[in-house]
């Protein structure tokens, strides 16, 4: 029979049983080394995660997330789960996946939409567990990997930590987490605390000089035009350096 207006009934398909979110927020901690004079603050990304309080998955682990409801968009439902569930809100969640392997949650066929967002540690401050969540904490991300988390939340996770890693690497977002004018050595350790791994010998020269950076940061200057410096993270002074507010339009062709 060929299926029309007429005819069709959503009983003739099986329909998931829920949609729900879940939102994996990042921030990097900043801790000043009280031992180690002029030394800058040690940068470290961490992951929010709740404590269920229900079940499945009762006292483990878990990304914030929950239900749609009829009434509501999936970004709508991340960002009510996200203020129910740790009380954190004003926060801009990107969409990056959708998870729906087969078996991923005891209580039916779910297909889980994933949100991500990268947030100063100050809009974190506030956090408090409510509704489905017993307790709220932020983790080393390295850590969190090694919890045994509900659901399939440490692929969401990973999956996330590789978004961000790009948009580190590839926009300008690292102004978030830095003063105004900062040094060079402060932009590079944050670039680091999300990226581990990176290593770049020629860092300074590449940053201020190649074509298809410049105009990302300039040097500080005073209101008489003089180069400014500061001599905070080091015993002889830095050049102080600011975001111009170009955002670069990178192409694997140019």
């Amino acid at each position: 029979m060929i299926e029309n207006e007429s005819n069709y009934s959503a009983e003739h398909y099986r329909t998931p049983d829920g949609a729900p979110t879940d939102i994996v927020i990042f921030t990097i901690v900043s801790t000043e080394r009280s031992k180690v004079k002029k030394a800058l603050p040690q940068h470290e990304l961490q992951v929010l995660l709740i404590k269920r309080n229900i079940w499945p998955f009762e006292g483990q682990w878990a990304l914030p997330g929950g239900f749609t409801l009829e009434t509501e968009t999936v970004q709508e439902c991340a960002r009510r789960e996200l203020l129910e569930e740790t009380q954190v809100s004003e926060v801009h969640l990107e969409y990056f996946n959708v998870y729906s392997g087969p078996g991923r949650d005891p209580r039916g066929w779910m297909i889980s939409h994933a949100f991500l967002a990268l947030v100063g540690e100050q809009q974190l401050a506030n956090r408090q567990a409510a509704v489905d969540a017993s307790e709220v904490q932020l983790f080393p991300v390295a850590e969190a990997l090694k919890l045994q988390l509900a659901f399939d939340h440490r692929t969401m996770i990973e999956d996330a930590l590789l978004q961000i890693q790009r948009k580190m690497l590839t926009t300008t977002i690292a102004k978030a987490f830095l003063p105004d004018e900062f040094t060079i050595a402060e932009l590079y350790q944050v670039i680091q605390a999300v990226v581990p791994d990176f290593a770049e010998q020629n860092f300074i020269r590449k940053i201020t000089s190649t074509q298809s950076r410049s105009g990302i940061i300039e040097k500080a200057v005073d209101a008489t035009g003089a180069l400014k410096s500061s001599n905070q993270y080091s015993q002889r002074p830095a050049q102080l350096y600011r975001f111009t507010g170009l955002e670069p339009q990178l192409s694997i062709y140019s």
